[in-house]
């Protein structure tokens, strides 16, 4: 049984426990981090919050993403883009001591993140009209350069996937993904400038609060894009972290609102990761097959902290059933599905 939230509310009580645990619409929860009481120390806490704002863009001949995070202990900026036809990938990333000048919202709600340094500058704002990204990064791609200016638009009624889950006894994850917001604006990297437009371009935001353990595992799948008759479609399925008794984070997105789904499981070679993947739920809602394309695998190793991702570019195939009963044809939809291991 998936447990929907549908009463506003604080995060966390007093006491540090979740006042709610499943799955919502929208964002409904106060992000109170401030209540966490996972160590007796509550100084030392901060040092093991992790806080992050992902945002993913998918045109036409790209994928750009850019991300703002704070691990408590170090921050971590970074940017990458992959060119679909000739295959090029470049990503880069600053690790910022301490987390010295970044600036992360409470809420998913209001408020902006930003950091800029010498190197580079990232501003994500919300505005009436929705959500900017805008990064300038001179030296990227060795001197090539990227700039963005780009607007997710994000009206009030567009729902999100939430989840609300505890890791071990005192730890725990607040997640909020955005699937499927018409971009618009500008995007240039290098000598090539794309000018992106609502009814072709998609993006998406990961929004994550929460406190892991040292040792971590996640699968994570996304995809943002259109129908033949010209719908928006969207996925976010995700395992792997947390207890997931009372909610999973699986949903097909279709014109802004959320079909939620439930335990999807994944069907792939770890360590194989070009081979196809699978995904299916077992209320036969949802039959996927996933041809990658690209490995992108990023991989940070700082003794104690450690982290290896493989994010796999490819297309999706198959289908998945609305609540409903609609069965959506899903052809060759650009998304990536990912495996992560960390100890942070």
């Amino acid at each position: 049984m998936q447990n929907e939230i549908f009463h506003p509310g604080n995060l966390l009580k007093p006491s540090g426990e979740l006042a709610q645990i499943g799955w919502a619409r929208q964002p409904l929860l106060d992000c109170n981090l401030e209540n966490a009481r996972f160590y007796a120390l509550r100084p030392l806490q901060r040092l093991r919050m992790k806080r992050w704002d992902y945002y993913a863009v998918f045109t036409p001949r790209r994928f750009f993403s850019a991300t703002i995070a704070d691990l408590g202990y170090a921050g971590n900026i970074f940017v990458y883009t992959l060119d679909f036809e000739s295959g090029e990938l470049h990503e880069e990333g600053l690790v910022i001591p301490l987390g010295k000048g970044i600036a992360l919202p409470r809420n998913s709600t209001s408020g902006d993140a930003h950091f800029a340094n010498q190197h580079a500058r990232l501003d994500f704002t919300l505005t009436p009209a929705g959500r900017r990204i805008a990064v300038s990064w001179p030296a990227f791609h060795a001197g090539r350069g990227i700039e963005a200016d780009i607007l997710l638009r994000c009206p009030p009624e567009h729902e999100s996937m939430n989840i609300v889950i505890p890791i071990g006894r005192r730890r725990f994850y607040y997640n909020r993904k955005i699937n499927c917001l018409p971009a618009e604006g500008s995007l240039r990297c290098g000598e090539i400038t794309e000018t992106l437009k609502p009814d072709e371009c998609l993006g998406s935001l990961d929004w994550g609060r929460g406190v892991w353990e040292y040792r971590s595992f996640w699968n994570w799948a996304s995809a943002s894009g259109f129908l033949p008759d010209g719908r928006q479609v969207g996925l976010n399925l995700g395992c792997g972290f947390g207890d997931t008794s009372a909610a999973t984070e699986d949903a097909l997105i279709l014109e802004g609102r959320i079909h939620k789904l439930g335990a999807v499981k994944y069907d792939y070679i770890s360590g194989d990761y070009m081979k196809p993947w699978r995904f299916s739920d077992p209320e036969g809602r949802l039959a996927l097959e996933f041809m990658p394309f690209k490995d992108r695998t990023a991989i940070t190793n700082l003794g104690v902290i450690y982290s290896e991702v493989h994010q796999m570019f490819g297309r999706y195939n198959g289908y998945a059933v609305s609540d409903e009963g609609e069965k959506i044809h899903i052809h060759g939809l650009i998304g990536f599905a990912e495996e992560h291991r960390a100890r942070w």
